[in-house]
């Protein structure tokens, strides 16, 4: 079984995730996208406000990711709801994401970047690499 703080502790290890958002019409729509993980398992990421992603949970916020597709057999699935950040709260939450990717702060100039961050209502743990596999749920009051 594993306890919260060994999920929390490996989502902060990951640095890339599949973000799946819903279209304005209805349509799933993934993007591979860099994260930065808060010890509360929040996941704060940057975009700019072009993408689809952005429009997307502009219109809809419910996030789905995917975090540690490699060849380690251990996985994260993750279901949340995301928020754009501003004020105050984004220069928190970016310099989260500035740890994680110091070359973040050279897209600062690019024309419409944003930030997100998503806090978690579901994960699933997986770690295939043993047998038998562990498979560990946790749900997040909001």
């Amino acid at each position: 079984m594993m306890s919260r703080e060994d999920a929390a502790r490996f989502l902060q290890t990951e640095r890339i995730a599949v973000l799946a958002t819903v279209s304005p019409d209805g349509m799933p729509q993934s993007a591979l996208i860099g994260i930065a993980a808060t010890p509360d398992f929040e996941l704060v990421f940057d975009t700019i406000k072009t993408t689809r992603k952005y429009r997307n949970l502009a219109q809809d916020p419910r996030a789905s990711l995917v975090i540690g597709c490699t060849e380690s057999g251990i996985t994260l699935q993750y279901e949340g709801v995301a928020r754009e950040l501003r004020g105050i709260e984004m220069e928190k939450y970016r310099q989260i994401y500035f740890a994680q990717w110091p070359d973040g702060t050279a897209r600062l100039s690019w024309d419409g970047i944003t930030y997100f961050a998503v806090r978690p209502s579901w994960i699933r743990y997986c770690n295939y690499a043993v047998e038998p596999p562990v498979l560990t749920e946790f749900t997040f009051p909001f």
